[in-house]
């Protein structure tokens, strides 16, 4: 059984950093497509960035030139390196995951079978 366990979230001030990770256990093929998705109060689910294993990105705009995925394939973990936070950052992070190649490389939640549990940021002014 997939599982992806998130980890990383926290409380910062606007302007800060964080790193948020997503190891993914339960089944010896790594997941094509990994990504990150958020949540804010009152507000639906949107993309962040996704990446597949071949390191194409899609990088929603709000985070470009902020935010950076990476991937270590050895210890099947994604990682979010998040910088420049913004109090509009704050939310709870999901992390995704899929085994089907599609050809392209969404911001589409529905491209994505297995999620996290999700890690809350919350970034203050």
């Amino acid at each position: 059984q997939v599982q992806l366990v998130e980890s990383g979230g926290g409380s910062v001030q606007a302007g800060g950093s964080l790193r948020l990770s997503c190891t993914t256990t339960g089944y010896a093929i790594r997941p094509y497509y990994r990504g990150w998705f958020r949540q804010a109060p009152g507000k639906e689910r949107e993309g962040v960035v996704v990446i597949d294993d071949n390191g194409r990105t899609t990088y929603a705009d709000s985070v470009k030139g902020r935010f950076t995925v990476s991937k270590d394939n050895a210890k099947n973990t994604l990682y979010l390196q998040m910088n420049s936070l913004k109090p509009e950052d704050t939310g709870m992070y999901y992390c995704a995951a899929d085994y089907l190649f599609r050809g392209r490389v969404r911001l589409d939640e529905n491209d994505y079978q297995y999620w996290g549990q999700g890690t809350q940021v919350t970034v203050s002014s």
